[in-house]
């Protein structure tokens, strides 16, 4: 079988709707790049049907190509306004991008926290159920001794995955460190209860 074979209607015309079940064929066989090469095409003879640009723009996150994801997301929401489903997922994009972003920043001039911050609570507005925004954003506060809003962060990457090792142990130590910071900064020592 030829991944490229065109897909045509009866009148000689390719035809988006076979362009999108044959994206479907190579998704069930897990061919990410020919379901995208596929959701290309159906758009390229209906460019103006919206959810093809949104399925393109799924598979193409789901590739972990978020650029392109963004372009797909963008169009789709342009042609479908009122879309919420539509919005939501640029959302995501956006937020995965501003994600990758912060973390380019932090690995190649770590001396710039705050502007990482500001990019990693923008994403965690985009998409509040982002893990990896918290969790960095959490690792930043901790690498700051910002332990209040270390501690909220990992609390909150802690509560998305209860069982993310690295977020309970994260979450532990930035609560230990803002206790010895409150005991440190004339805070008194809490009796226990016996």
């Amino acid at each position: 079988m030829l991944y490229h074979q065109p897909v045509y209607k009866e009148d000689g015309r390719m035809d988006g709707e076979s362009c999108i079940k044959k994206a479907y064929e190579f998704i069930l066989n897990s061919d990410f790049e020919q379901a995208i090469y596929w959701f290309e095409r159906a758009i390229e003879v209906e460019p103006h049907n919206a959810s093809y640009h949104h399925k393109c723009a799924i598979s193409c996150s789901r590739s972990g190509k978020w650029t392109k994801a963004k372009q797909y997301a963008d169009s789709a929401l342009a042609l479908e306004p009122d879309n919420a489903e539509f919005r939501f997922h640029l959302q995501t994009v956006e937020s995965k991008l501003l994600l990758t972003e912060a973390k380019l920043l932090l690995l190649n001039d770590p001396n710039k926290p705050n502007e990482a911050i500001v990019l990693l609570i923008e994403a965690t507005r985009l998409d509040p159920l982002c893990f990896e925004a918290f969790y960095t954003l959490g690792v930043v506060y901790s690498s700051l001794g910002r332990f209040d809003e270390a501690v909220a962060s990992a609390r909150e990457a802690l509560r998305l995955e209860p069982e993310h090792s690295s977020a309970r142990t994260l979450f532990a130590d930035v609560s230990r460190k803002r206790r010895l910071e409150r005991l440190g900064n004339g805070g008194t020592k809490r009796k226990r209860n016996r």
